[in-house]
């Protein structure tokens, strides 16, 4: 059994979604919003990494999915992302955590099986998959969409290693 912590970055709230992955069997373990309270950029990166180091230290994942900056419309939006997601990957090998990055489309075509689905689309299959019992967001579900993605790329990634 492999647990799965799944990443969709945000500067100002990041969701994470947690799996147990044994063969093709999903299990929903969490999911939830990482949400700094602090206005100044800064100190939210920070915020950032203590967050998701305490979602780490409950959960005790073996793996970690991150899904990757997309191209913003917003140059300033993409660099603040990328600056995010850094700080998020910093907490990931802080804690000896490899992280995978995916694309969102890569993550989208996993899940719903085509690589430009709408969030809604996404929030609907991760519910029916992982059927979890507590109301998610749509970060939290794009977070659980990341975990699932990597889940299916298990048996790929251990094929390239042997």
């Amino acid at each position: 059994m492999i647990r799965v912590l799944g990443i969709d970055p945000g500067s100002i709230k990041t969701g994470y979604g947690l799996l147990d992955s044994e063969g093709n069997r999903l299990r929903h373990i969490a999911h939830g919003l990482i949400k700094p309270k602090e206005t100044d950029f800064m100190k939210r990166l920070h915020g950032l990494f203590k967050g998701l180091s305490e979602v780490i230290a409950t959960y005790n994942p073996d793996v970690v999915a991150i899904e990757d900056v997309f191209m913003a419309k917003n140059a300033s939006s993409a660099l603040k992302l990328g600056q995010a997601r850094g700080a998020l990957i910093a907490a990931c090998y802080h804690a000896g955590l490899e992280a995978h990055t995916y694309s969102p489309t890569a993550v989208k075509l996993s899940v719903v099986g085509f690589g430009r689905a709408e969030k809604q689309q996404v929030q609907h299959m991760i519910q029916r998959i992982l059927a979890p019992k507590e109301k998610m967001t749509e970060d939290a579900a794009d977070a659980l969409a990341v975990a699932v993605c990597h889940a299916h790329n298990i048996p790929l990634l251990r094929r390239q290693v042997s």
